[in-house]
């Protein structure tokens, strides 16, 4: 793999802590600004949003940009996004700066995934990305984690004050590490935008929306599930991320690997175990050991999707994929941001905190339909004509590529 993929990696990493950091830190944010915990999670819902808007959005202004500048310019965003958390007086301030941070996500992985399946050979695509996106699961090994703790001991400032460094790190890898590509001839956005008329396009994205909604679902309500349900410490919920960390990156791993082979049974494999483990969560929830090794199977189920998801929409959209995999990656975020609400309101309507894994496996559970509907669309669809016409043999349609 070239070390390009280093370099994009550094920049997800960052990406990936200030996202998923925020999960482990709602009950101090909620404390400091006076807010309840389903409020304090419109910051998740906000940031979700920020990525649903911005991808597009930074991705079409991005287009006359050469692909290195621009991941570039969006890393200085995500700095100056994280650096408004720092000094929020209020909540209102802490979630506008954690939208301007959100703008940069969707275009920075639309665009980061196209440069890195550019980078190898045609077979280990789906690989390339996933090298890319280990920087956003092993982010929840090690930055989240460690952003946590310090959260929770020295103050939610702080944390997002290192988040702001780790930009600065992943801008530095970016400008030192990727070449300039030159950008593909006679794509213009009209093309790009030809994409969205593809139904497997869309299907896939919608797929993205449900499947990882579900493990948003239960994953932004993890730390009061865990205290008040489980009987875990404050503390403790430091270590259950790093075990929801650890199943990301193993997930992320093997759904790269079979995505190049196998892709869509690797999609019916991870979307309906995951509808399962969701499912049981809300039972595992009540022990210590269970929920434990429940949080770790969310992980690698969840983030087994994303590899085959995300090259599967670059497959589909092959002749301009850059803005149809920067808004994929803002459907992954619509999910969360669904997710994130409906959590919330089943909470808050007095379901209690294991609620939202039944949100979590409902979404699953349509996301699995929709892969089954996408395969025998498809297979219809590279079905050689049962009739042909006079005088000459059937025409045979293009196969859709995998």
């Amino acid at each position: 793999m070239p070390l390009a993929l280093l370099a994009l990696a550094i920049g997800a990493f960052g990406i990936g802590t200030t996202e998923f950091v925020i999960m482990g830190l709602l009950p101090e944010v909620a404390s400091d600004f006076g807010v309840s915990i389903p409020t304090a999670g419109l910051l998740v819902t906000g940031y979700a949003l920020g990525v649903v808007i911005g991808a597009p959005l930074m991705t079409v202004l991005g287009t006359k940009v050469p692909r290195k500048r621009m991941l570039m310019v969006l890393m200085g965003l995500f700095i100056a996004g994280n650096l408004l958390s720092v000094v929020a007086p209020t909540f209102a301030v802490m979630l506008i700066g954690r939208v301007v941070a959100s703008l940069a996500h969707g275009a920075f992985f639309g665009i980061g995934s196209v440069v890195a399946a550019e980078l190898v050979a045609p077979s280990k695509k789906a690989g390339a990305i996933a090298m890319m996106f280990t920087g956003l699961t092993v982010a929840n090994v090690v930055g989240v984690p460690l952003g946590t703790l310090v959260g929770q001991h020295v103050g939610w400032r702080v944390t997002f004050g290192i988040v702001a460094a780790l930009g600065v790190i992943g801008l530095a890898g970016i400008a030192r590490l990727v070449p300039e590509l030159p950008r593909p001839e006679g794509v213009h956005l009209r093309h790009e935008l030809a994409a969205f008329k593809n139904t497997q396009v869309l299907l896939a994205m919608a797929m993205t929306v449900l499947g990882f909604g579900g493990v948003f679902a239960a994953i932004t309500y993890i730390a009061p599930m865990m205290t008040h349900v489980a009987g875990f410490a404050d503390g403790s919920v430091t270590w259950l991320l790093v075990l929801f960390g650890l199943g990301m990156v193993g997930g992320n791993l093997v759904g790269g690997k079979f995505a190049d082979r196998a892709l869509m049974p690797m999609l019916y494999v991870s979307l309906g175990a995951l509808a399962v483990v969701l499912a049981l969560f809300t039972v595992t929830a009540h022990n210590k050991i269970a929920a434990a090794v429940t949080v770790a199977l969310i992980g690698a189920l969840g983030f087994a999707t994303v590899p085959p998801l995300q090259k599967r929409v670059l497959d589909q959209a092959h002749g301009a994929p850059t803005l149809a995999s920067a808004v994929n990656i803002g459907a992954f975020n619509l999910g969360n941001a669904l997710s994130a609400w409906l959590g919330g309101m089943v909470i808050a309507a007095g379901f209690g905190y294991t609620s939202p894994n039944w949100v979590g496996a409902a979404l699953a559970v349509a996301a699995l339909v929709l892969a089954f509907l996408s395969a025998a669309l498809e297979r219809r669809d590279s079905a050689p004509s049962a009739v042909a016409p006079v005088g000459g043999r059937a025409e045979q349609p293009e196969p859709v590529r995998h």
